[in-house]
């Protein structure tokens, strides 16, 4: 059997594309998200009362990745906390939206609350502070926890 070089490119360049997707997930729209997120006691509030991606008083979920919902999911479900709410998502103002960033989907905020608090604080290990001062722990899965003051920022890794 003759397999050409140019068709083992292909098929390894197909299989780092499944890997890329399966790392992250793949994006939602709001409706998908919302209908992921609600039923697991996940809500989202913005000081704009929208979701339009485009507003940045809005909390918007257009572009989030599966993989960021599926772990808010599991993080809310492993805290103990009743209800969890995202304050910030894939909407415009957080940054220059390049890596792994909010605009990519791949980042949310969180409400504190002390159930929140509590479990990030005493369940992952504290790696010091990030270049900005905040404080940050990290989860077994790589995941990142900023204390950001007034919410945790989440990187899903």
């Amino acid at each position: 059997m003759h397999v050409s070089f140019s068709t083992i490119l292909g098929a390894l360049g197909a299989m780092a594309l499944i890997a890329t997707a399966a790392a992250g997930g793949t994006p939602l729209s709001q409706a998908q998200a919302e209908a992921r997120l609600k039923p697991n006691g996940i809500t989202a509030s913005s000081t704009g009362g929208c979701t339009n991606k485009n507003n940045p008083k809005c909390t918007s979920y257009q572009g989030i990745l599966s993989g960021t919902v599926e772990a808010v999911i599991t993080l809310k479900k492993a805290s103990g906390c009743s209800a969890l709410v995202i304050t910030g998502g894939t909407e415009t103002g957080h940054g220059s939206g390049s890596g792994k960033s909010h605009a990519n989907g791949y980042k949310v905020d969180l409400r504190k609350m002390a159930c929140l608090n509590n479990y990030i604080k005493s369940t992952f290990t504290k790696i010091g502070n990030r270049g900005d001062g905040y404080p940050q722990w990290r989860a077994a899965s790589g995941n990142i926890y900023c204390d950001e003051g007034n919410h945790w920022d989440i990187v899903i890794i």
